[in-house]
């Protein structure tokens, strides 16, 4: 499997307080560390782009997980014990994960279960 060449950024905001006249020295700190205003960012939340995807959230986080990692969905179902046409039903919103089948995917993808949720 090929590995990303780049790692995504993770979104975070941050609220300073502090005297007003640190705040062009302050920007310019966080700019040298990589952060930019979101009035100069060209980056847009995903759901600006494809609010099709919104009602499914959780199904479409399932999918790009396991595209990710470059597996079938008969091979998620063998990692996970989860039978393949509920795998398909939970990516395409006709089922709930629910949250004993999250957290076994969770395992498998290592990472947090409540974003299957």
């Amino acid at each position: 499997m090929l590995e990303p060449t780049k790692k995504r950024h993770t979104e975070i905001e941050l609220k300073f307080t502090g005297p007003i006249s640190n705040k062009k020295a302050a920007i310019k700190a966080l700019q040298k560390l990589g952060f930019v205003s979101h009035k100069d960012s060209s980056t847009a939340p995903w759901r600006d782009f494809f609010p099709e995807l919104e009602d499914n959230e959780a199904g479409t986080y399932l999918s790009g997980a396991r595209h990710r990692e470059g597996w079938t969905q008969r091979e998620l179902a063998e990692k996970t014990g989860i039978k393949q046409h509920h795998i398909s039903e939970m990516e395409n919103g006709k089922r709930p994960i629910g949250k004993k089948n999250a957290k076994i995917l969770a395992k498998v993808f290592k990472t947090d279960y409540r974003i299957f949720l």
